[in-house]
């Protein structure tokens, strides 16, 4: 079977879903990045923000959180790879989903770690102010401009 990208809002995702999702956010930012933050800030259960994930064989590969805020500003964060599934496209691909729901008339923002500013500049993203530091991570605020007037 291939890898399947499945897209869920707060009141469509089931738990058994929405596990998986976090439990990688964990391992990936808190544990693997040594970063202890707090990962769950409410913003998952907002009734736009959207949850979009990679699976393969029943196991989750990726994810990507898009929030939306009804406005024609979303972002686009918490993108996350598990190890096994890194150099396989599994974030490219979630990424250019994400970027196809926020739609071609909207300026997408997100917070790059500063290391990955060129790979998604290869989706369209720029650098949209100076480097700042979260959680002792070098980031940089991007944004990707629509792509036609209309």
């Amino acid at each position: 079977m291939g890898i399947t990208i499945e897209t869920r809002t707060a009141t469509q995702i089931t738990a058994a879903e929405l596990y998986p999702l976090l439990q990688l956010r964990v391992d990936v930012f808190v544990v693997e990045q040594e970063c202890p933050y707090p990962d769950l800030d409410g913003q998952d259960l907002l009734p736009d923000t959207l949850q979009v994930w990679a699976h393969e064989d029943g196991a989750v590969l990726g994810c990507i959180r898009v929030l939306r805020t009804g406005s024609d500003s979303p972002s686009i964060g918490r993108v996350a790879t598990s190890p096994a599934a890194r150099g396989r496209g599994v974030a490219g691909r979630l990424l250019e989903e994400g970027i196809t729901l926020c739609g071609p008339t909207a300026t997408i923002h997100l917070g790059a770690q500063a290391h990955l500013e060129q790979w998604y500049g290869r989706y369209g993203f720029v650098r949209a102010g100076e480097n700042y530091d979260e959680d002792g991570i070098p980031h940089v605020p991007m944004e990707r401009r629509p792509t036609t007037a209309g």
